[in-house]
């Protein structure tokens, strides 16, 4: 995992900073979780909407990959399985459940707060006990299961659009947007012919609408269908800006993953097969 910019610069203190902020607040919520009766968090419910906050707060923090903290990336994301699991009722949010989780954004606190050491840190304890809270669902819970690939490409230069398409068009169908609103309107369309994107290539800087406003409305879709950002499309940022923000604050939007331009095509074919959307 690269980092797009030194721990020491400006940029990624105040990063850092904001995922301490993060934190906080994660451990709060998470306390007041553990203080509600348990059970299923029913929509609407305050268990839901503190869940829901917690998981939007996790994966923000999950974006520290960017920085190259790759232990505080997987860690948060283990925190996202098993936040996910609570969401969609498949385990009850109980109080040993909170308890782990809480001893979770703890030792994310910690990595944080001595970011340059967080790479060489042991998780292991921490993982073992967050797997136990899903303990039914088997790695890639999330993959396409079969069929034909469904791409949408979301680029409006001419060059990265072909070059993407021809690569994507090998390994699966890919259709093409060339704005945010245009990405949005294709994933709103695939959707209603239950045929969601298993896979979107969204550039950031795009006319009439941004990549990071279009993911926000694609994940909007997606909930609206029932679907949780864990199983909706996977949802690659492709962007040759070298403002750093704009690629944390997709993050936010639950981006999955990103790549810088020129694409590597090689990184994007690691980035699919991560994702067990081709073998």
């Amino acid at each position: 995992m690269r980092a797009l910019l030194n721990l020491e610069d400006e940029l990624a203190q105040d990063y850092l900073v904001e995922y301490r902020g993060h934190l906080v607040a994660i451990e709060a919520d998470l306390l007041a979780i553990g203080r509600l009766p348990g059970g299923k968090p029913a929509p609407g419910s305050d268990t839901r909407q503190l869940i829901d906050r917690v998981f939007r707060a996790v994966h923000a923090v999950s974006g520290a990959g960017l920085l190259g903290l790759k232990t505080i990336h997987d860690l948060a994301q283990r925190m996202e399985d098993a936040l996910e699991a609570i969401r969609a009722h498949r385990v009850l949010s109980t109080p040993a459940r909170m308890r782990v989780l809480l001893r979770a954004a703890g030792k994310l606190n910690s990595l944080v707060e001595h970011a340059q050491m967080s790479n060489d840190a042991d998780i292991a304890e921490i993982t073992s006990a967050l797997d136990l809270i899903c303990p039914n669902i088997p790695a890639g819970h999330n993959d396409r299961n079969g069929g034909r690939l469904r791409v949408l490409l979301a680029e409006d230069d001419f060059a990265s659009r072909l070059m993407l398409q021809s690569f994507l068009t090998r390994h699966g169908d890919c259709h093409l947007a060339l704005n945010g609103r245009e990405a949005v309107e294709a994933c709103r369309m695939a959707l209603e012919r239950g045929e969601m994107y298993h896979l979107i290539c969204m550039d950031i800087m795009m006319p009439e609408m941004d990549g990071r406003e279009a993911v926000r409305q694609v994940r909007a879709l997606e909930e609206a269908q029932g679907i949780l950002p864990s199983a909706g499309a996977k949802i690659i940022m492709t962007t040759a800006v070298d403002d750093l923000k704009e690629v944390m604050r997709c993050f936010e939007e639950f981006c999955d993953a990103y790549l810088m331009k020129p694409i590597n095509l090689a990184n994007l074919l690691r980035q699919m097969k991560a994702y067990r959307l081709i073998q």
